[in-house]
């Protein structure tokens, strides 16, 4: 009998700490197959937009990203075949024309801020869990990414969250909080909080076995 691949969502607010948890939980299996991928590898395709156009996109929305595709790639990964993945341009706010392979494995993080919000992604989760992490702490976090890794403006940066990342959290993503079957405050510095989820993605791995 074929084993199966653990599928564990990591989701919380822009800049809650989702990456770090996630890192955390990869760097406790280091001979485990396992692997992590990112729900904004699914915004939707923009390169027929004028850049300008592109600006406008509410990317903090269900809307802006391809559902759809991401649950078909990952089913053919619970089903044993390799996916490319497709990579997203944050500078040109579009998906790029790159993508990467990624084989199949025994355990999936899948993370991102509404990889909650939809049920048929949801359906596929093993293990549900929401990073909470203050709204001031999450600007500054974002404020600081945005600049460094992104080539962003302070204002623009400023803007975007007000008039979207606030709005949008509260209106999708805090309600997804419901759906969770852990709750970690402040992220990966929540140390107990990091470990039970070991354990117990350890324990569905002995089962597997």
């Amino acid at each position: 009998m074929n084993k199966k691949t653990i599928i564990i969502g990591v989701t919380g607010g822009s800049a809650s700490g989702k990456t770090s948890v996630s890192k955390a939980i990869l760097e406790n299996f280091p001979d485990e197959r396992i692997a992590m991928i990112e729900h904004d590898s699914y915004y939707k395709d923009q390169s027929h937009l004028a850049f300008e156009e592109r600006l406008k996109t509410n990317y903090d929305h269900p809307l802006a990203f391809d559902t759809d595709y991401l649950i078909a790639q990952l089913s053919e990964l619970q089903a044993g075949r390799d996916v490319d993945i497709p990579i997203y341009d944050y500078t040109a706010h579009t998906r790029s024309q790159k993508t990467y392979r990624q084989k199949a494995v025994d355990v999936l993080i899948v993370e991102g801020i509404l990889v909650l919000e939809d049920q048929r992604l949801r359906d596929m989760m093993d293990i549900k869990i929401f990073v909470d992490t203050d709204d001031d702490v999450r600007i500054i976090r974002r404020i600081k990414r945005d600049i460094e890794e992104r080539g962003r403006s302070l204002d623009s940066v400023i803007s975007q969250y007000l008039n979207a990342v606030k709005p949008m959290y509260h209106q999708f993503i805090e309600p997804t909080k419901r759906y969770a079957d852990v709750i970690i405050p402040e992220g990966v510095s929540n140390v107990v909080g990091v470990d039970i989820i070991n354990t117990k993605i350890s324990a569905i791995l002995d089962e597997n076995e």
